[in-house]
């Protein structure tokens, strides 16, 4: 069950991250999922010890977990568009 919710949420945050990066037309639901989860597993290793806070990997689903989480999928966005283009936008 716990599987099923963080895909969801992945999904959610992985979409959300794509139209702050704009990139939403780029990408479909199954990549939105991919950024979400791979996302919350960057901010695991980078943002989390630094504040303290688990990422919904974890198992976490409080506000301080998604918007570490939507961090970790906006990280992975600027770096997947400053390898692609050239640039973070």
């Amino acid at each position: 069950m716990n599987l099923i919710i963080v895909i969801i949420v992945g999904g959610i945050l992985g979409w959300l991250a794509s139209i702050v990066m704009r990139t939403n037309a780029q990408q479909g639901i199954l990549l939105n999922i991919v950024v979400g989860i791979v996302g919350a597993l960057l901010a695991g290793f980078l943002i989390s010890p630094l504040l303290g806070v688990a990422p919904i990997t974890s198992g976490a689903f409080d506000i301080s977990a998604l918007l570490v989480s939507f961090l970790g999928a906006l990280i992975l966005l600027a770096i997947v568009n400053l390898v692609r283009r050239g640039s973070v936008r």
